[in-house]
Parts: C-alpha cells; sequence; structure tokens
C-alpha cells in the first residue's frame, strides 16, 4: 500500500543567487520544484512509500525532475512525460534582502496538461492518503478536472484526501478562489492554509474561529500555518497550537510544504494533534533554515536534531 500520492505540478527552478534584480553575468542556481512534489520528497525522506502523479515535458528540465524524485524513492508510475508540451519552469530572486519575488514560464505547459487519463485509479484507490493543492486546481480546467476526479476516485475508496490552499494570486484571483474552493471543501478530509487562504472561505478573523468555521464546512482537520507565528489545529473537536521551532531563515520558500509533509508524516504514524503539529513545525524550520524549496528537508534520523542546545551535533 502506498502512504500519500501527490498530484500536482513539477517545474523547473534557476534562482538567483544574489541579493537585488537580476543582471546580464549574475550566477544563478538550478534546480526544481512544485508544492506536490516537496511534499512526496519530505515524505519519502521520513519514511514513508509515495507515489505522484503528473505531467513533465521530454526535455532536459523534465529528465532532470524525474531522475532526481526516482532517487528520492519515489513510485513514478502515475507520471506522464509529455512528448509535445514543455516542463514548466520559473525564475526566483531576492529582489530585497526579506523579499522573494517568483515569475512562472507555465503557460501550454506539460503540467498544465494534466488530465483525467493521466489519474490512475488503482494507485489512488490503494493509496492511505491522496494530497494536491490549489495550484494545481487552478493551473488549467484540464487540471481542475483530473484533481476533482482523483479526489472523488479517493472519496469513494475512504481515502483521506488532503488539500493545501497554497493561494497563487497571478494563477487565479481571491473572490474565484474563494469559490472554488467553498464548492469543494466537503469533498476534503485535510485542509492547510494561512490565515488569507482560510479566510477566503469564511469570514472569520478570529484565528480559532477561522480553523472552527472552516471545519463545519467538512474537513475533520483544519491546520492555520502561522508563518513565523507557528499553526493552529483543529482535530477531533479541539485545537492545538505550536510556536516555530527557532533557526535562523535563509529561504522561506517551501516552508509551508515542509510543514504539511510533517503533519501528514505524524497522522500517518497516529500522532496526536499537537504531535503531527509538532512535527510540521519542526519540518517547516529545516526547510527555511537551507535555501532551495527541498534540499533542507530532514530524513527520519534528523527529526531531532534541532532539539539540541549546541548548534554543533557531535
Amino acid at each position: 500500500m502506498t502512504d500519500v500520492v501527490a498530484i500536482g505540478e513539477s517545474l523547473g527552478l534557476y534562482r538567483g543567487q544574489n541579493i537585488g534584480p537580476l543582471t546580464p553575468g549574475d550566477p544563478t542556481t538550478f534546480s526544481f520544484a512544485g508544492a506536490e512534489s516537496n511534499v512526496a520528497i519530505a515524505l519519502a525522506r521520513l519514511g514513508h512509500a509515495v507515489a505522484m502523479a503528473g505531467r513533465v515535458g521530454a526535455d532536459p528540465i523534465g529528465q532532470v525532475i524525474m531522475r532526481h524524485l526516482r532517487s528520492e524513492g519515489i513510485d513514478l508510475a502515475g507520471m506522464t512525460v509529455d512528448p509535445e508540451a514543455p516542463t514548466a519552469f520559473m525564475m526566483r530572486q531576492h529582489r530585497t534582502a526579506d523579499r522573494v519575488t517568483a515569475t512562472y514560464y507555465r503557460h501550454g505547459s506539460a503540467g498544465s496538461r494534466l488530465s483525467r487519463a493521466d489519474v490512475d485509479e488503482t494507485v489512488v484507490r490503494s493509496a492511505r492518503v491522496l494530497h494536491t493543492t490549489g495550484i494545481t486546481l487552478a493551473l488549467s480546467p484540464s487540471s481542475y478536472d483530473a484533481t476533482q476526479y482523483a479526489m472523488k476516485i479517493a472519496r469513494d475508496a475512504g481515502v483521506t484526501v488532503s488539500l493545501d490552499i497554497n493561494h497563487r494570486s497571478r494563477l487565479i484571483g481571491s473572490d474565484e478562489a474563494g469559490a472554488m474552493l467553498r464548492a469543494l471543501i466537503d469533498q476534503v478530509d485535510v485542509v492547510f492554509g494561512s490565515e488569507h487562504e482560510l479566510q477566503m472561505i469564511v469570514a472569520e478573523q478570529d484565528p480559532e474561529a477561522l480553523v472552527e468555521a472552516v471545519a463545519a464546512l467538512g474537513p475533520s482537520e483544519v491546520v492555520l500555518k502561522r508563518g513565523e507565528h507557528g499553526a493552529l489545529g483543529r482535530a477531533d473537536d479541539r485545537t492545538a497550537a505550536v510556536p516555530v521551532v527557532p533557526v535562523r531563515a535563509v529561504d522561506p520558500v517551501g516552508a509551508g510544504d515542509a510543514f504539511v509533509a510533517g503533519y501528514l508524516s505524524s497522522r500517518l504514524e497516529g500522532g496526536t494533534l499537537d504531535d503531527r503539529l509538532r512535527r510540521g513545525a519542526v519540518c517547516g524550520s529545516f526547510a527555511v533554515s537551507v535555501p532551495g524549496d527541498w534540499e533542507g528537508l530532514p530524513r527520519r534520523d534528523e527529526l531531532e536534531l534541532l532539539s539540541g542546545t549546541e548548534n554543533v551535533d557531535r
């Protein structure tokens, strides 16, 4: 049995190494990213059986993505290599010391051509959790249809459906995203979001009232990701909160995906709500302390590394 099948986009990443606007001759680092693939890598490193479903192009970027996901131990039987469309990519830079900007090149990409024909019903039914994000739902009409189809298969089979809202304003406006989320929130078991993202579903300002109001619409678990303020979760008719695990942050991107993976990892192991939130916080802190979306994600034997009082582990 697969623990988690993640359905969504993987794309190339060119990351400027300097602080400031990109100029000719600036050094860049090539890697790849994608919310669902970040979660998949994190879960695989924590020892879970993970499968990916999605599309990449038959190009060098797609080849790198497939090769590395495979090296992380992820089952790629659900991945399609599209010979007619390119793999999407993005450019990311520290425009200022504390402001990161990203520009996406995904129009007509392989990932945007995801369709229900790419969804392997057997793979979804055999999983314990189906995970996706609002990015995949908003990527294109066919991607939305494929995600909805996968969610229906999962619900019919008793597979937990996990959704990280991950709102991207360049893909979909807040009003449209809110309407989309309200239409499908009752099909979701575990939902993750920031205050802004959850407020697209319900108009509540108080954090506890916010997670309770979203839970009343159907999800059995609602998690509010609050960045530097930690996280608040509701499950089993109770709420719990955790602070962040203090580290020196060098790259904020990918922290939310790492948190989701840590939470789901503990959930798969029967952890309490407090346990789930704590592991999510630990994984998020690992992610922000290393440049890149997934490069700093911890392995199982490293989870206690941030609990020590000394900064040298020997």
